[in-house]
């Protein structure tokens, strides 16, 4: 995932704008093409002359260990860097955390790796990283105490008391001298006379052993959202070394978070992608084995650790726990076509029938050189071409997607992947990951907004070009695959992935690859958990405003796209957002009409993006011999487009449901700014 850098900055929109008006500022302006009238709008919904089937795949997710996606966030381990290790974070990322946490300043001083602290900073060096001699990985920590005291070290964690007091762990020990008993606590944070939990290990072990222990909490005894310190500490001039220290909450589900678990199967994502930045350096290799026995090693992309604790087969084993299906992105950066060909084969091996067929990615963003090891464009078809044809050697059936350009400068890119024999790939990729920048300066925030929340909308056109380029080489049977789409806000002002402005932005994108399912086959939102998804916050899980969207769009399961005909109000955007500047006829009322797989319900997916007005509809569906009904109605909306969900109000932005019945037509008032679901069953229409 990437924003490319781009030239920016755009213009003006007064509230007479928003209100019917128009505004211009040094030639940028934004117009109402069809202003609204006094009625209501019209829709009229009936059946399309030549069928068009909607692929389950549209409404995919997308998992990559960045932020807090997997460790942190899906991962439920509460211990970050276990293993002690040096060299796991980016120096750029240490700046940051040493910015936000001065305090672990000391800990480096004295010998310890990010993030762990001293108990007593008093005490001076009593801590000395070992190379060499670890039971994970690399590195180990040995650790000093004084005659009748204390030493030990600690690390702040968040804990979701609100679900779980008990937690359990597990700690590689190997006795040096003195007493054989270690200590594992949680402690008030900063309080450490304050113990909450403790549980004594008798460690007499001269080689690396591993003990499992316990802590319980008290009821109350920890706020929720509030931290507590995990200390490991000896004793009596006691010394061991230490190494591999991990703390999960009694409740996790093969190690995964229960709570993200259950928002994330409540999503109903057919599909997830496992890839991003980081696939272009990723060995799948590390990912397999005993835990305890997986290396730790730097993200290159993301300059964050990778533990590797959770790799194939807990990827595996999340898509079974929700009901979905793997996209693995491939390494086309220091990867081999053969080593792409195993993985294929161990997927298959341990994946659903073990008949193979799974959709599988050939790299990531090849175009960039932010990806290590990227092809150059006159290389990037060999490299697809020869990893293809390992692929077919051990899974003819599998359906592979080829790395497509962004849709602002796609055409030479796509030409070197589409010169490729025919069946080297099935869908052709491309990314949507969008910021709100503009090309005028002194943009107002509302124009900006208006100019976001358009992008979907003059997307089309591009996907189609897209398309029309497959097809003359001669591929009618590709389809484009949108394996990223997110909305950013550089100014933080306007639609971002957190807040209501993204869930507009949201809906208009899957309406629009609703629209055009004839040529999209796959849209990965990003992401599953993080970004626009599911995200974790001292140990709080919650949905984002976008994550409802989603989540309202995929459970009605639509299969067949309806025709839709209406005279909502429209607006066109000049010199808006730099990768989409000119986008005409943009409707503030945007509905999309389905049947349900099961043929049961007819189903309207309506994106307002007018900010200050509702939308009142009339919705005609005589075409289906409807003449009265009752309609269950979700609606996502807020206050204003930059309200979000956050771990101490995670429930701000969530879906408001009503029923609604009909005669003869729907009427239905739309709030401004919203995101609505209407779902109509057949059986109750007459």
């Amino acid at each position: 995932m990437v924003l490319k850098p781009l030239k920016f900055s755009l213009l003006c929109l007064t509230p007479a704008v928003l209100l019917g008006g128009a505004c211009t500022l040094s030639g940028a302006q934004i117009t109402e093409s069809n202003p609204a009238a006094n009625g209501p709008v019209h829709i009229k919904v009936s059946r399309p002359a030549h069928p068009q089937i909607i692929p389950e795949a549209l409404f995919g997710s997308f998992l990559e260990p960045i932020r807090q996606s997997t460790y942190g966030g899906l991962w439920a381990d509460a211990v970050v860097n276990p293993s002690f290790e040096d060299g796991l974070w980016s120096s750029n990322n240490i700046a940051q955390m040493l910015h936000e946490r001065p305090e672990l300043r000391r800990g480096s001083e004295v010998g310890l790796p990010l993030p762990w602290e001293p108990l007593e900073r008093s005490q001076g060096s009593r801590y000395a990283p070992i190379r060499g001699d670890a039971a994970n990985s690399y590195q180990s920590l040995l650790l000093m105490s004084l005659p009748g005291k204390e030493v030990g070290i600690l690390q702040r964690l968040d804990l979701p008391v609100q679900r779980e007091l008990t937690y359990k762990g597990n700690i590689w020990i190997k006795h040096v001298e003195g007493p054989e008993t270690v200590s594992v606590s949680l402690r008030r944070r900063d309080h450490h006379d304050q113990t909450l939990a403790s549980a004594d290990i008798v460690a007499s072990q001269a080689t690396w052993t591993k003990y499992p222990f316990s802590l319980t909490l008290k009821p109350g005894n920890v706020a929720p959202l509030d931290p507590v310190d995990l200390v490991i500490s000896l004793s009596n001039d006691a010394r061991a070394q230490v190494d591999n220290v991990s703390l999960f909450p009694a409740d996790a589900v093969d190690g995964m978070d229960p709570d993200v678990l259950n928002l994330a199967r409540e999503l109903h994502s057919p599909l997830v992608r496992f890839g991003g930045n980081f696939t272009s350096h990723y060995d799948w290799h590390d990912g397999l084995g005993p835990a305890d026995k997986r290396i730790s090693k730097l993200n290159l992309s993301w300059g964050i650790p990778e533990y590797n604790t959770f790799g194939t087969d807990e990827f595996l084993n999340f898509c079974r726990l929700i009901n979905a299906q793997p996209q693995i992105a491939l390494n086309l950066g220091t990867g081999h076509p053969q080593d792409a060909a195993d993985w294929v084969r161990y997927v298959n091996e341990h994946w659903g029938d073990h008949k193979g067929g799974n959709l599988w990615e050939l790299g990531n963003e090849l175009w960039g050189d932010f990806q290590v090891g990227y092809p150059s464009m006159e290389r990037v078809a060999a490299k697809t071409l020869a990893t293809s044809q390992a692929i077919r050697a051990v899974d003819p059936h599998a359906r592979l997607i080829a790395t497509g350009a962004d849709e602002d400068f796609f055409h030479d890119w796509d030409a070197q992947q589409l010169a490729t024999p025919p069946d080297t790939f099935n869908y052709l990729s491309t990314h949507f990951v969008v910021n709100d920048n503009v090309q005028l300066a002194h943009a107002s925030d509302q124009f900006r907004t208006q100019a976001a929340l358009a992008l979907p909308w003059g997307l089309a056109d591009r996907m189609q070009a897209i398309k029309k380029q497959i097809a003359d080489s001669g591929r009618p049977d590709v389809k484009v695959a949108f394996t990223e789409w997110l909305m950013v806000s550089d100014s933080h002002t306007g639609p971002h992935f957190s807040n209501l402005g993204g869930a507009l932005f949201a809906g208009g994108f899957l309406n629009m690859v609703l629209r055009n399912s004839d040529a999209v086959g796959v849209s990965d939102m990003t992401g599953i958990i993080d970004f626009a998804g599911i995200v974790k916050k001292h140990g709080q899980a919650y949905g984002s405003p976008a994550y409802w969207v989603l989540r309202a769009y995929s459970s009605t399961h639509p299969h067949l796209l309806l025709a839709v005909q209406s005279d909502s109000p429209t607006y066109n955007v000049t010199h808006g957002i730099q990768r989409l500047p000119e986008i005409s006829n943009v409707p503030y009322l945007d509905v999309i009409a389905a049947e349900s797989a099961d043929g049961k319900s007819l189903v309207l997916f309506c994106v307002n993006r007018h900010l200050t007005h509702a939308a009142t509809a009339e919705v005609d569906l005589s075409a289906f011999g409807v003449k009265s009904g009752t309609a269950r109605i979700s609606t996502i909306t807020g206050e204003n487009i930059l309200v979000e969900n956050d771990e101490v109000n995670p429930n701000t932005v969530t879906p408001i449901m009503r029923s609604e019945a009909f005669k003869s037509k729907l009427t239905y008032t739309f709030p401004s700014k919203s995101v609505t679901v209407v779902e109509i069953p057949k059986d109750g229409l007459k």
